[in-house]
């Protein structure tokens, strides 16, 4: 299994402003803008250890889930969440020759947690020998600041803050109080079912 990001956050997007704000950059000075590059990788930075924490999208971008075989016959569980929608599902041969999959042959089953790709009638369509599937998809809480909720957005301040004039040190890890902020967004793992 592999999955790529089609679409990147736009800088646009991400809340420079309020992490100069949440860090006081700009108290008695005007702000020039000359931070911004600097504030907007601390924001990437932390959107995507939060986002791999937590096993979902925080901005709506498009991904691309590259497979050899379907998990079961009858559905597959989606890597990510929450999925808006299945953009499109295709078959590659070994050739590389792409079949794309009528929307008819499949439903997408939406779940906080762990979405999932099941088949309408009996089975998901299976690829040729040597061939594999791809499914494209649109996750996401929200495509702007303010539709991401309140907890993750208080999380990716604190991170953000955090990676603010220091390197990211992984060894680290995440500080307490913004993995309290996101334990009620992780997946519930029992007995190795979680994702």
């Amino acid at each position: 299994m592999m999955m790529v990001e089609l679409t990147a956050v736009p800088g646009a997007a991400l809340p420079v402003a309020a992490l100069a704000e949440h860090l006081r950059l700009a108290r008695g000075f005007s702000d020039d803008g000359s931070q911004d590059a600097t504030l907007e990788r601390c924001l990437r930075a932390a959107c995507a250890a939060i986002e791999a924490r937590i096993g979902k999208a925080l901005f709506e971008r498009r991904f691309a889930l590259t497979l050899l075989a379907w998990q079961s016959a009858d559905e597959h569980v989606l890597p990510l969440a929450p999925i808006r929608r299945i953009d499109v599902v295709r078959l590659i041969t070994r050739a590389g020759t792409e079949l794309v999959v009528e929307d008819a042959g499949y439903l997408l089953q939406p779940d906080r947690h762990r979405p999932v790709l099941k088949a309408a009638g009996v089975r998901l369509p299976v690829p040729a020998q040597g061939g594999s599937i791809e499914v494209e998809f649109t996750a996401g809480y929200a495509s702007d600041w303010g539709g991401i909720p309140a907890d993750l957005q208080q999380a990716v301040m604190m991170l953000a803050a955090e990676y603010w004039g220091q390197e990211a040190d992984a060894e680290r890890g995440v500080p307490f109080a913004v993995a309290v902020l996101l334990e009620p967004h992780r997946p519930l793992r029992l007995r190795g079912m979680g994702q």
